[in-house]
C-alpha cells in the first residue's frame, strides 16, 4: 500500500491537501448526482439514472485528466497564453450569440454544442477564467511600477470590458460574479482604489443603459432582462418560477434534520426541475442532514484556506494573484449556489463545484484547480526566472513594455 502510495505520489505534483480535497468532493459527487438524476428520469423523460451517473463520471474523468497535465505544465506559460486566448474566447462569445434560439422560452445563448461528444459548452466559463488570468498577468507586469490610468483603459479594462459585454447579454450572474472577482484581485495586486471605484461607477451606468436598451428593443435580447427581473422579484415571491424551485429547496432542508433521511431518499428532487445542478445542495441537506452538509462547508472552509497557503507561498506576484484570480472564485461560486438554495439569494443558475452535474463547470474548475496545482508545485520559482521566461513575442501584440530584471 505504501508502495502504491509513493507511485501514485510520483506523478502528481503541487499541494497534496488540494489533491486529497478535490477528489474528496469528486467521489461524495456521485450519491447526490445519482439520487437526484431520478427527476431528469422519471419527470423529464431524460434517459435513465445509471446513463446520467456514467455520464457524471466520464465528465470528472476528462476534469481530472485536465487538471494532471495543467498541473504539471510550469505556470509561467498560462500568462503568455491568456493574451492569445482574449480574442479567441471573445469570437467564441460571439457565435454562442448569435447561434442561441430559444428553448421553451428560455434563452438558451449562452451554450454551444461539442458535436463529437454532444455536451453542451458554456463559453462564458471559460471566458471567465481566461480574463481572470490575463488580469494576474497585467497586474505581476507593473508590480514595480506606478499604474497609469489611461494605458490601462486600453490594455486592462477594454479587454476586460469586451469579454463581459458579450457575456452579459446570456448570463447576467456569471458577468456580477467575474466583475466582483475581478475587482477583488486588482484590489489585491495593487491597483489604485480611486481608480477602482471609477471602474464600479462606470460598469454600474453601462448596466443601466443595456437593461434600458433591452427594454426598449426586446427582440435584440429576448427573455433575458425580463428573466433577471423575474428572479430579483421571486426573491420574495413563491409564486414564480423561481420562488417554486425556491420553496421546494427550502422543505427539502426543513425535513433533512440533523442526519437526513439518508441516501438516495429525497422526496423534493422529484419536485425541483435543477435538483441535480443549482440546487443540488438542498438534495444534499434532505439525505444527509445538518451534518452532512456541514461536512461539505468544511470542506470548502479548508480548502479556502489551502488556496490562501498557496497564494502566500507563491514565488512570485503572478503565481500569487493567479491563486486569487482563478481559486477564489470556486469557493465563491460555492457560496452563491448554497445561498440560493437556502434562500439568502435570488436563483443565479449557478452550479455547486465538482458536486453538481454538469460539463463546463467540471472541466472549468478543474482546469482553474490545476492552475493553482501548478503553481504550488513551482512554489520555488523566482520573480527574476519568471520574467527572464516569460519573455516572448506575444508582448509585441499590446506593445507591453519591457520589465527590467531585478
Amino acid at each position: 500500500m505504501s508502495s502504491l502510495l509513493q507511485h501514485i505520489k510520483s506523478y502528481i505534483k503541487g499541494d497534496l491537501f488540494i489533491w486529497a480535497l478535490v477528489a474528496l468532493l469528486a467521489l461524495f459527487s456521485f450519491m447526490p448526482v445519482y439520487s437526484a438524476s431520478t427527476n431528469l428520469v422519471y419527470v423529464a423523460g431524460n434517459g435513465t439514472t445509471i446513463g446520467i451517473l456514467v455520464k457524471h463520471a466520464v465528465l470528472l474523468l476528462m476534469g481530472f485528466i485536465i487538471m494532471f497535465f495543467i498541473h504539471r505544465t510550469p505556470y509561467r506559460y498560462f500568462s503568455g497564453v491568456s493574451v492569445v486566448m482574449i480574442p479567441i474566447v471573445i469570437v467564441l462569445l460571439i457565435v454562442t450569440l448569435a447561434q442561441g434560439t430559444t428553448i421553451g422560452g428560455a434563452n438558451a445563448a449562452r451554450w454551444i454544442r461539442i458535436p463529437i461528444i454532444g455536451v453542451g459548452f458554456q463559453t462564458s466559463t471559460l471566458a471567465g477564467l481566461v480574463i481572470m488570468v490575463y488580469t494576474a498577468r497585467y497586474l505581476a507586469k507593473r508590480k514595480d511600477s506606478i499604474i497609469d490610468f489611461k494605458e490601462s483603459l486600453f490594455r486592462l479594462w477594454g479587454p476586460i470590458a469586451l469579454v463581459l459585454m458579450f457575456i452579459l447579454p446570456a448570463n447576467f450572474s456569471t458577468t456580477a460574479i467575474v466583475f466582483m472577482m475581478i475587482m477583488l484581485l486588482c484590489f489585491v495586486g495593487g491597483y489604485p482604489i480611486k481608480y477602482l471605484a471609477g471602474i464600479i461607477g462606470a460598469g454600474i451606468v453601462f448596466l443601466m443603459l443595456f437593461v434600458l436598451t433591452a427594454k426598449a428593443f426586446p427582440g435584440l435580447m429576448p427573455n433575458r432582462v425580463d428573466t433577471w427581473m423575474s428572479r430579483i422579484e421571486s426573491f420574495s415571491d413563491d409564486e414564480s418560477k423561481e420562488g417554486y424551485q425556491v420553496e421546494n429547496a427550502k422543505i427539502a432542508i426543513a425535513t433533512g434534520g440533523l442526519t437526513g433521511k439518508g441516501p438516495g431518499k429525497s422526496v423534493q428532487k422529484n419536485f425541483l426541475p435543477q435538483s441535480s445542478s443549482d440546487f443540488i445542495f438542498a438534495i444534499i441537506v434532505e439525505e444527509y442532514g445538518l451534518f452532512g452538509a456541514g461536512m461539505v462547508l468544511l470542506v470548502y472552509f479548508v480548502l479556502t484556506f489551502r488556496l490562501y497557503v498557496a497564494a502566500k507561498k507563491a514565488g512570485t506576484i503572478f503565481g500569487k494573484l493567479l491563486v486569487v484570480g482563478v481559486g477564489f472564485p470556486i469557493v465563491f461560486q460555492a457560496i452563491i449556489n448554497m445561498m440560493v438554495a437556502t434562500n439568502l439569494g435570488p436563483v443565479t443558475g449557478q452550479t455547486l463545484p465538482l458536486i453538481s452535474s454538469g460539463g463546463t463547470s467540471i472541466w472549468m474548475t478543474c482546469l482553474a484547480i490545476g492552475m493553482v496545482l501548478s503553481v504550488t508545485a513551482s512554489a520555488n520559482v523566482t520573480e527574476e526566472e519568471l520574467e527572464t521566461a516569460s519573455e516572448d513575442p506575444l508582448e509585441k501584440l499590446y506593445h507591453t513594455e519591457e520589465i527590467e530584471e531585478a
